[in-house]
């Protein structure tokens, strides 16, 4: 298969944008680019690929799928496309990329790569936990799809992994939200936060630290019952944390007798 170097695909590319300024002038047909057969179109984009310039090379893929959409090498493209644009750091065309994949062949072999690149592109975009976290939950619904989709795969195992960060990282969210009305005197609305946590990520690294924060919330708004229960909890699941160790020296200092009662 013979191959062309990247200078020669760049001239023909800016010869095309010449020559199509040049017919628009002599009143001909415009040419939207010079047609290339599909072979050095996708030796090209690998060459470019196998250079590291990525951008470039998910550009070039492109082309290979608009000049030849019906071809093979139109189905090998979006997928390269879609892996060119993820190292290049470009994670909505490496989506868009992987989306046209599926939408034209949802049944192929390949499928299972395109939702992965669906999935760690939205999950590349995770933010801290300062930010809103709407990326993070379409991370999750993706890595979810991912799973449900093709359980035994490779991919779906590594989703398994990234999925549990996914939720520790909406999980410190709300803690991160929780502390926040507590710091202001709203502990209602703390403990939704922290319920949340308890309810939805009680898996994640954040709970143990949540049922404390619900023992400090129930006992400042004058119900030392509720903040018992959590503190049962935090006892039970989480004896040698040092959230249970604060959460026992509040109970002593301001419920002494439910402790009494136990």
């Amino acid at each position: 298969m013979k191959r062309i170097s990247l200078r020669v695909l760049v001239s023909v590319l800016a010869a095309g944008l010449v020559l199509t300024g040049c017919a628009s002038n002599k009143g001909k047909k415009e040419q939207a680019y010079i047609a290339r057969d599909v072979e050095t179109l996708y030796n090209v984009a690998k060459d470019t690929l196998d250079k590291r310039n990525y951008k470039l090379a998910g550009a070039m893929f492109d082309e290979v799928e608009r000049q030849h959409p019906y071809s093979v090498w139109a189905r090998r493209a979006q997928l390269m496309s879609s892996f060119s644009y993820y190292v290049a750091g470009q994670y909505g065309e490496a989506i868009g990329s992987a989306q046209r994949f599926l939408s034209l062949h949802p049944g192929s072999r390949e499928a299972p790569y395109a939702y992965y690149m669906i999935a760690v592109s939205y999950y590349e975009q995770i933010t801290g936990v300062e930010r809103d976290q709407q990326i993070t939950q379409q991370a999750l619904d993706a890595l979810g799809e991912l799973i449900r989709r093709y359980p035994n795969t490779d991919y779906a195992a590594d989703a398994r992994l990234k999925v549990d960060l996914a939720r520790d990282h909406l999980a410190g969210k709300e803690m991160e939200i929780g502390r926040f009305y507590q710091t202001r005197g709203l502990h209602l609305a703390a403990t939704i936060r922290f319920r949340t946590v308890i309810d939805q990520f009680d898996t994640t690294s954040h709970t143990p630290e949540a049922l404390h924060r619900l023992v400090e919330s129930y006992l400042l708004l004058g119900i030392p019952e509720e903040a018992m229960k959590a503190a049962a909890v935090l006892s039970a699941n989480y004896p040698s944390s040092k959230w249970y160790d604060r959460s026992y020296k509040l109970m002593q200092k301001h419920a002494p007798q439910l402790l009494a009662s136990r």
